[in-house]
C-alpha cells in the first residue's frame, strides 16, 4: 500500500528505468544539499496551543491575487512525459481538480497550449532563455496567448549541475539516440518492458515543443549545453517583463540581497529555492534560509517555497515562517513514475497516492494526502475557524535562537495567525 511520498518513491523506483528514476531522484554532486532540504524540517518542531475550538480548517491561499484551495502548487519538472505518457498534461488536470495551479517547465514533452486545456486551474510558465532571446520572446507568446497567468524566471542555472547519477547511467548517450552510444547503458530500458512499450506508445524520445529553433523544437540531446548558452542576468528582466506584461515570479532566490535584486527588477513574488539540490550542492536547504529572505522582502512582494516538501507538516512549517505557499516537485512525479496520477486535493499537509494502475484516479486520491495532513495538523495545532484565523495560516512566531531574523520572535507574515514554530539547531 502506499501511504506517504515514500512509499511512491520505491514504487516509482520499481517501475522506472535507472537512468529515468535517478533523473527525478538525483541531486549534484555528492548530494549534500538534495538530503539537507528536506532533512533540515526536521529540526523545525511545532508549539500547538491545545484546547482550542476547531470546527473546520480553510486550507485556501491567495497567490498573485489568484485564490487556489491549497496551499501548495506543483513545481516545474522537466521531462515529465518521461516518467508517465503526457505526464505534464495528466499532471497539470490534477492539480486542477485539486483547486490549485501547475507549473509547465520550458523543459517539458508537451505544448503550452495542451497543457493549459487539460487543466482547470491556473497554470504558469516556467522560462529559460534556451535558444536566445528571440526564442525565448516566441515562447513567451505562446504562453500569453495559452493563457497562462504568470511567468517564472528561474534565475540559478548559469550551467546545468554535475548530476554524477546522469553520468553514471550513460544519460548522454541514452539521449543521443546514436545506436553505439545508447547500446552500454540501453539494457537498463529492456529490463522495464511496461515502462518501455508505454515510452515507446507515446513517441519515444521526446522533442521540446515549447523550444521553437529556426530548425524546429528542439531535440532532447541539446539540453546541457543549451542551459550553458542560456543563463539569466537581472539586466535580462526588464526585456522579460516587457515581453510578458504580466506577473513575474523569480525562481531561485537563496539570500537576503539576490531578493532585494529582484524585487528591484520588477518580481511580483520570489520562490526560494536550490533546485531541489540539483545545481549547486553544500548551499543550506531553502527553509533555513526562508525567515531571512522573508525578512528583507518585508512584504512587499509575496515568498513561496520549494525543496524537500515531502510531508503536509513540511507544507505547514514553510507557512509557519512566512511562506505565501509551497512547490512540490518530487514527490508528484514519483506518483508519476509509480505509474498513479499525483492528487493534490487529498493531502493538505500529506501526499496520498494510491496503487492503482489508473493514473487519473491516483494522482488525484495523492494530494488529497498532503491536504488531509495540513488540516489535522491544523487542527491539533490549535488553528480554528473560530479564532478567525481560518486556514490563511497557520499561527506563527519563530524563535530566533540562531537564525537570523530581525528579533527574537519574528512575526512571519500577516495571513498567520496562531502557532509557533521553533527551528532548532
Amino acid at each position: 500500500m502506499n501511504v506517504n511520498i515514500a512509499d511512491l518513491r520505491r514504487a516509482a523506483k520499481r517501475r522506472l528505468p535507472r537512468v529515468v528514476f535517478d533523473y527525478i531522484d538525483g541531486g549534484a554532486d555528492g548530494e549534500v544539499t538534495l538530503r539537507e532540504n528536506s532533512r533540515a524540517f526536521d529540526d523545525v518542531m511545532f508549539r500547538p496551543r491545545s484546547a482550542v475550538a476547531t470546527r473546520t480548517c480553510d486550507l485556501r491561499t491567495t497567490v498573485l491575487g489568484t485564490t487556489i484551495d491549497l496551499p501548495f502548487l506543483l513545481a516545474p519538472v522537466g521531462s515529465s512525459r518521461m516518467f508517465y505518457p503526457r505526464g505534464e498534461e495528466v499532471a497539470a488536470r490534477a492539480a486542477g481538480e485539486a483547486g490549485t495551479g501547475y507549473i509547465l517547465s520550458t523543459l517539458s514533452g508537451c505544448h503550452v497550449q495542451d497543457v493549459k486545456a487539460a487543466t482547470r486551474g491556473p497554470v504558469w510558465y516556467q522560462l529559460y532563455l534556451v535558444g536566445g532571446h528571440d526564442v525565448a520572446r516566441g515562447a513567451i507568446e505562446r504562453a500569453r496567448t495559452a493563457g497562462c497567468a504568470a511567468l517564472v524566471v528561474t534565475i540559478d542555472t548559469p550551467v546545468a549541475g554535475l548530476r554524477e547519477r546522469d553520468h553514471r547511467n550513460g544519460m548522454k548517450g541514452l539521449a543521443s539516440g546514436k545506436p553505439l552510444a545508447m547500446l552500454p547503458h540501453i539494457a537498463q530500458f529492456l529490463a522495464r518492458p511496461r515502462w518501455l512499450a508505454a515510452y515507446l506508445a507515446d513517441g519515444g524520445l521526446m522533442k521540446f515543443p515549447n523550444i521553437v529553433l529556426p530548425s524546429g523544437p528542439m531535440p532532447y540531446a541539446d539540453v546541457t549545453a543549451a542551459l550553458e548558452a542560456s543563463m539569466v542576468c537581472w539586466d535580462d528582466l526588464k526585456w522579460i517583463r516587457d515581453a510578458w506584461q504580466g506577473k513575474i515570479v523569480v525562481k531561485g532566490v537563496h539570500t537576503p540581497d539576490d531578493a532585494r535584486r529582484a524585487i528591484d527588477a520588477g518580481a511580483d513574488a520570489l520562490v526560494v529555492s536550490n533546485h531541489g539540490g540539483r545545481q549547486l550542492d553544500g548551499v543550506a536547504a531553502t527553509i533555513r534560509v526562508l525567515p531571512e529572505v522573508v525578512a528583507a522582502v518585508n512584504g512587499r512582494v509575496e515568498v513561496l517555497l520549494d525543496g524537500g516538501i515531502r510531508r503536509g507538516g513540511d507544507v505547514v512549517k514553510a507557512l509557519c515562517m512566512g511562506a505565501r505557499a509551497v512547490l512540490i516537485g518530487r514527490a508528484y512525479a514519483y506518483g508519476l513514475g509509480a505509474r498513479l496520477r499525483f492528487s493534490a486535493r487529498t493531502s493538505s499537509v500529506r501526499f496520498n497516492c494510491s496503487a492503482s494502475a489508473q493514473p487519473r484516479r491516483s494522482t488525484s486520491r495523492s494530494s488529497k494526502r498532503i491536504e488531509r495532513e495540513s488540516s489535522t495538523w491544523g487542527a491539533i495545532g490549535g488553528h480554528g475557524e473560530d479564532q478567525d484565523t481560518r486556514s490563511k495560516g497557520f499561527s506563527k512566531s519563530l524563535e530566533k535562537l540562531s537564525l537570523p531574523c530581525p528579533s527574537p520572535w519574528f512575526p512571519m507574515a500577516p495571513h498567520v495567525e496562531r502557532t509557533s514554530c521553533h527551528f532548532f539547531l
